[in-house]
């Protein structure tokens, strides 16, 4: 993790101002700790960073602030099937993949298709305004692993 804060950009200000939100110091703590990682962590993992910059905040609060960041999309919130809710800072158009054995989360900046965006369209009348790719797959590291494991 890098250890300059990263400033809240004048997007993320704008935004907070549009949707009324009061700027709060443990909400600033929390983008920032966000957006100097790109693991798209857990709640949890972002409570334990930002209570070493805000000792007083709870893991509520965590909760609280990060629904609002997601609701007036400062932030993004992934979720695959039933696993835990994980957050990214990034909001700029990409995808994501996630390794089937360890968990772990990448972005994927790729151009998608125009024909499937149209395909898609003509199949279900719909006018597509924005998607999200997910892949999923098993990552290098635990691929690795599996070919290092010996049976006996």
């Amino acid at each position: 993790m890098a250890s300059a804060l990263k400033p809240i950009d004048k997007t993320t200000t704008a935004n907070i101002v549009l949707s009324n939100m009061r700027s709060s110091r443990q909400r600033s703590h929390i983008i920032e700790v966000l957006r100097e990682t790109t693991s798209h962590p857990t709640a949890a993992w972002l409570f334990d960073r930002v209570k070493e910059r805000c000792p007083n905040i709870s893991l509520g609060t965590v909760y609280r602030n990060l629904n609002i960041l997601k609701e007036t999309g400062i932030i993004r919130e992934i979720k695959f099937g039933k696993n835990t809710a994980r957050y990214d800072g990034n909001v700029e158009s990409h995808h994501h993949i996630v390794c089937l054995e360890c968990g772990k989360l990448e972005d994927v900046v790729c151009a998608v298709n125009p024909d499937l965006i149209h395909g898609v369209e003509t199949a279900k009348a719909y006018k597509i305004s924005g998607y999200q790719m997910e892949f999923k797959g098993i990552c290098p590291d635990c691929r690795e692993l599996s070919h290092k494991t010996v049976i006996f």
